[in-house]
């Protein structure tokens, strides 16, 4: 084969593997950020390989700029961890309480809705009043710069582009101009906090307007949720979660454990703290038992839908914060046994304790001061191999005594 005729064909295959490859954008304008830019420049070819049109891209990007409201919440750690009492305690105030009962009432799309998705109306409640206050609080940040900034800071770069390759998709199909996109500075947006992934994939248009408007109409946002919460299992007619009491030589190592039906759980001595029966729609459910404030506090069976909440924002205490507050705005009774008086553990306390299960052989990961699900099963069996008992629940004490064994 003749040279320039090779050379020909390698240019013509070139061209031809990637159409949008070949296209080429002005890079954006600079923020003087080197970070930012070195990111946002070398994104651009990635948007374009998705599916974003050049223009939209250029446009978009041109001028855009770090954040730095975000890069500061993105970065902060609280240096005391809030004990979950105190969060469940502002969760379900009078205030909000007399709220929500208004809302259950005017919200003329709750029929369908429920029809619809299986989701109760008072669930729905909870969440709206918890992601922005019943609509009042939804956030002023740009969802593009605000992601951005989280993908050039690079801890959560992968996550952080595809939202963005999500936003300028919703941009680029029209259903919603960049300036409706308004959040958050995690990138969350509208009544019901929906990140842009999720907007694409679960709003609905309840209103039929022909819009999928989760920042100015309630039906939309409410139906958005309920499609969320569809989505990852919701269970119709099913409880979330149940309080229960528990014999006073109850194994608290079984929490957090094993995942089992009512009967099951009968049969260790657990059962409704308010004495009434398992309904028939959870007999055949399993249910996990938790104990968020430890031995002293409310214990709970958390049934699959509590799981669903958890799609929403995986976090016991967002979880329980929304069941709660749900059942009361049903009209449901305050819990039998009060939530204890608990004491905030410095950021300190809680990587020492962190390092003290783990020189002692009880592995609870990261020494970062987050005590979540492997630091509580680390400390179950630190208390359970020393006779204590075994709610996996960190307390002052329960430092002093991991300090003192470890020789701290």
């Amino acid at each position: 084969m003749r040279p320039r005729l090779a050379l020909s064909l390698l240019l013509l295959s070139v061209c031809a593997i990637s159409p949008a490859a070949s296209q080429s954008i002005l890079p954006p304008t600079a923020s003087g950020d080197m970070i930012f830019d070195a990111w946002a420049s070398d994104f651009q070819g990635r948007a374009l390989a998705a599916g974003i049109a050049p223009e939209v891209l250029a446009r978009e990007m041109a001028g855009l700029t770090p954040d730095p409201r975000v890069a500061g919440a993105d970065s902060r750690q609280p240096e005391f961890s809030k004990p979950i009492s105190d969060y469940l305690k502002g969760v379900v105030t009078p205030d909000r309480l007399a709220i929500g009962q208004r809302r259950r009432a005017d919200v003329a799309a709750f029929p369908d809705i429920e029809t619809r998705f299986g989701v109760p109306r008072d669930v729905l409640l909870g969440v709206w009043a918890l992601e922005s206050g019943f609509g009042s609080i939804q956030g002023d940040y740009d969802t593009l710069r605000s992601l951005a900034t989280l993908a050039a800071q690079g801890r959560r770069r992968d996550w952080a582009e595809g939202e963005i390759i999500a936003t300028l998709k919703i941009i680029q199909s029209g259903e919603q101009p960049r300036s409706r996109l308004r959040g958050s500075w995690a990138g969350a947006m509208g009544q019901t906090q929906f990140i842009p992934s999720t907007y694409l994939s679960t709003a609905v248009d309840e209103d039929g307007d022909g819009r999928r408007d989760i920042w100015t109409s309630s039906a939309d946002a409410l139906a958005s949720a309920a499609s969320l919460l569809a989505k990852a299992g919701w269970v119709r007619g099913q409880s979330w979660a149940r309080e229960v009491a528990v014999p006073a030589d109850f194994d608290f190592s079984l929490t957090e454990g094993p995942q089992e039906t009512p009967g099951w759980w009968t049969e260790r001595g657990v059962t409704p703290a308010d004495g009434r029966d398992w309904p028939a729609a959870d007999q055949d459910a399993r249910a996990q038992l938790v104990a968020p404030a430890g031995a002293q506090g409310p214990l709970f069976l958390l049934f699959p839908n509590h799981f669903a909440i958890r799609q929403y924002n995986n976090s016991l205490a967002y979880a329980l914060g929304v069941g709660l507050l749900a059942d009361r705005m049903a009209g449901g009774a305050p819990l039998v046994r009060p939530w204890p008086q608990e004491t905030p553990l410095p950021l300190l306390d809680r990587m020492v304790a962190q390092r003290a299960l783990a020189a002692q052989g009880f592995d609870p990961g990261a020494p970062d001061g987050v005590i979540g699900m492997g630091t509580r099963k680390a400390l179950r069996a630190w208390q359970k191999a020393r006779g204590l008992t075994a709610d996996g629940y960190l307390s002052s004490d329960m430092v002093r005594r991991l300090k003192a064994e470890a020789g701290g």
